[in-house]
């Protein structure tokens, strides 16, 4: 494995492919394939096969020359690179449509998390059961997280909301957030490691993708 001195010259662009090999090799591992090329992974995935030998030896060197990689290896070391196994504590805040799909259709477990807790501010949500979990009253965030102490919060709320609680939860030594507002917490908090989704942006990206492709028929 790599030193974390090198880790840290790593491109985000490097980053954001992990996930997709350790998607596509955990494919492959519940296939029953064993071994496989980075020329078969390249024509599978989309990817040159030098992008990607040149990801993988980011973080050492894990293929042979003639031989390829080993599939379970290779899902286990990106496995380990990504942290998934690590259980990091994590609260949900806002169990509206949004909250609910995520919380009850998201493994939290098989992407390096834990969720510990669900708030809302709405009486009729809380007290109610969310895939387990009961969903408690915001009022009650300070004193769960001093309790509990998760380190990172996703938040499904709207974006006039989030200032005053991404305040409250920097406060309480969360640092983390997954952030599906469209409130941009790193501004304030250059210290804070955020993932902000804009699901937006994504169907408008597709939206663009569809209509470059017709404006090039004939």
């Amino acid at each position: 494995m790599i030193n974390m001195a090198k880790r840290e010259n790593i491109s985000m662009s490097v980053i954001r492919r992990l996930p997709r090999y350790y998607r596509f090799l955990n494919h492959l591992k519940n296939k029953g394939i064993n071994r496989i090329s980075s020329k078969e992974l390249s024509a599978k995935m989309g990817f040159t096969a030098s992008q990607i030998r040149q990801d993988l030896n980011c973080f050492g060197g894990f293929g042979q020359q003639g031989y390829g990689y080993i599939v379970e290896q290779l899902c286990d070391e990106i496995g380990n690179i990504l942290g998934v196994s690590n259980g990091y504590k994590c609260i949900l805040i806002g169990a509206g449509n949004l909250g609910q799909a995520i919380a009850s259709h998201l493994s939290f477990e098989a992407q390096g998390f834990h969720l510990t807790g669900i708030f809302d501010n709405d009486p009729k949500k809380i007290g109610t059961n969310l895939n387990g979990l009961v969903i408690r009253d915001t009022a009650e965030l300070e004193s769960f997280c001093k309790e509990t102490q998760p380190v990172m919060a996703v938040l499904c709320i709207p974006r006039a909301a989030v200032e005053r609680l991404s305040d409250q939860l920097y406060a309480m030594g969360i640092r983390n957030f997954w952030n599906f507002s469209h409130y941009d917490i790193a501004m304030k908090y250059h210290d804070a490691i955020v993932e902000n989704v804009h699901l937006n942006d994504s169907l408008m990206t597709l939206c663009y993708r569809i209509s470059d492709q017709n404006s090039q028929k004939p």
